[in-house]
């Protein structure tokens, strides 16, 4: 379980807790090329550089894509089996039976209850997970993770979720308890102090207990990041260098935290494999979702879809528990046997607003290699970049129109070199979208 998989997993308790919410997508020693170093404008990289060409993949990344769109069916296929499986089987009711033997009070025996829960999905899970976790990311070369270090973080990732549902699971039980018509609207509002809690905290608390978080070693390019977010109007950032290398092979990056939590992060793998003036521009990207009010507008967009899933699992819970009950072993809502049962709704809405999300993930992307372009003018840096995250990650630059409308949240790399290649405003005598933005 990587800690992107445990903020989901966290989001899924949030969702429940308050229903769903989501977190940050993703992602040489050389002298810096001096791009964020300049006061005013940034220098401006000459067109006999000329377009970079989009790279053809490799077969073996055609065969990890291949292979990855399997496993994508079967992991949504397995999301909606095992919490079906576990309620029209009766199980969740036994689970339940057991809880309140152990738990003996109604708190309690929710904890206990969730604490079973997901002891028993993780048990199921493992399979899958060892083998998207750790045997195909090295029968793919793209991870020289240990099995002690990858059985760790699926242990650390367990616990997480394993105190944070403990912590907050009764409260949207508390309220279908006691508002069973407005429950859907109290939950969604406790949701939204919650979500943001945890993605202020997640930098500080959660994603160390994966990886090592430490300053950057390398000290002239820290100071053209810094100078580079400077520019971009972000004071008081820190830049923390992270040992993904004990992990992966692949490259990311990212802004992220809120107010006393906000950093920029950098993958070690990305300072190792990016040229500077790639990792720079990567870094201008990064800011641009910090710049633009991404941050708050996933979270709005999030939200409303939150809103809008509660509500319709609101109206759908009677009549499937009416339809069901003798096989659920339960009456009512507010029963935590049906816990599997919310799981199951709240993805199935969510895996059909999908689309809707993902388009608008894109269009946040899209904008910040605009931003990352405007703000370091350099074609080729960002060109380049994407090339070398195409290579490193093993990705296709081109996937048809289903791949992108039901899976991709950001463009595909065959359009981000395009743009790279044909966006430059500033050669044509035309001000950027976002110049007015840079200091």
């Amino acid at each position: 379980m990587t800690p992107r998989t445990i903020i989901a997993s966290l989001a899924v308790t949030i969702a429940l807790v308050s229903a769903r919410a989501a977190a940050p997508t993703p992602p040489p020693d050389a002298a810096p090329h001096g791009i964020a170093n300049q006061a005013g404008e940034p220098e401006r990289v000459p067109s006999a550089t000329g377009p970079v060409a989009v790279p053809e993949p490799s077969e073996k990344a055609y065969r990890y894509a291949r292979s990855g769109n399997w496993l994508w069916a079967l992991d949504t296929v397995w999301g909606f089996a095992v919490p079906g499986l576990i309620l029209i089987s009766g199980f969740s009711a036994k689970l339940r039976d057991i809880a309140k033997t152990i738990g003996r009070n109604w708190f309690f025996t929710i904890v206990v209850y969730f604490l079973l829960f997901i002891a028993v999905t993780f048990v199921i899970g493992l399979p899958l997970s060892y083998y998207v976790g750790f045997v195909r990311p090295h029968a793919y070369d793209l991870s020289n993770q240990s099995i002690g270090k990858w059985f760790g973080d699926e242990l650390k990732g367990l616990m997480v979720v394993a105190v944070f549902g403990s912590l907050v699971l009764w409260m949207p039980y508390r309220l279908i308890k006691k508002s069973p018509r407005r429950w859907w609207f109290w939950t969604w509002v406790l949701s939204i102090p919650i979500g943001a809690f945890v993605f202020f905290i997640a930098p500080i608390v959660i994603e160390p207990l994966f990886n090592n978080f430490g300053p950057m070693k390398d000290k002239v390019l820290e100071r053209q990041i810094l100078d580079l977010a400077g520019r971009a109007g972000i004071e008081g950032a820190r830049v923390f260098e992270v040992d993904k290398s004990a992990d992966t092979k692949t490259v990311n990056a990212y802004v992220t935290g809120l107010g006393g939590s906000k950093r920029i992060v950098l993958w070690d793998t990305t300072i190792a494999k990016l040229e500077p003036n790639q990792l720079l521009f990567v870094m201008g990207h990064e800011m641009g979702h910090y710049v633009l009010g991404h941050i708050l507008k996933f979270f709005i967009v999030i939200y409303a879809l939150l809103l809008l899933a509660l509500y319709v699992l609101y109206r759908l819970q009677a009549g499937l528990i009416a339809r069901f009950r003798e096989r659920i072993r339960f009456t009512e809502l507010s029963d935590v046997a049906s816990f599997p049962m919310l799981l199951l709704l709240i993805g199935v809405l969510f895996f059909g607003m999908q689309p809707l999300f993902l388009g608008f993930s894109r269009s946040q992307e899209h904008e910040a290699d605009r931003f990352g372009l405007e703000i370091t003018r350099d074609n080729q840096g960002g060109a380049s970049a994407f090339v070398r995250l195409q290579e490193e990650n093993l990705s296709l630059p081109r996937r048809s129109a289903v791949y992108k409308f039901w899976r991709a949240s950001h463009p595909l790399l065959g359009e981000r070199i395009d743009f790279c290649n044909s966006y430059h405003p500033w050669t044509e005598g035309r001000p950027g979208r976002y110049e007015h933005l840079f200091h």
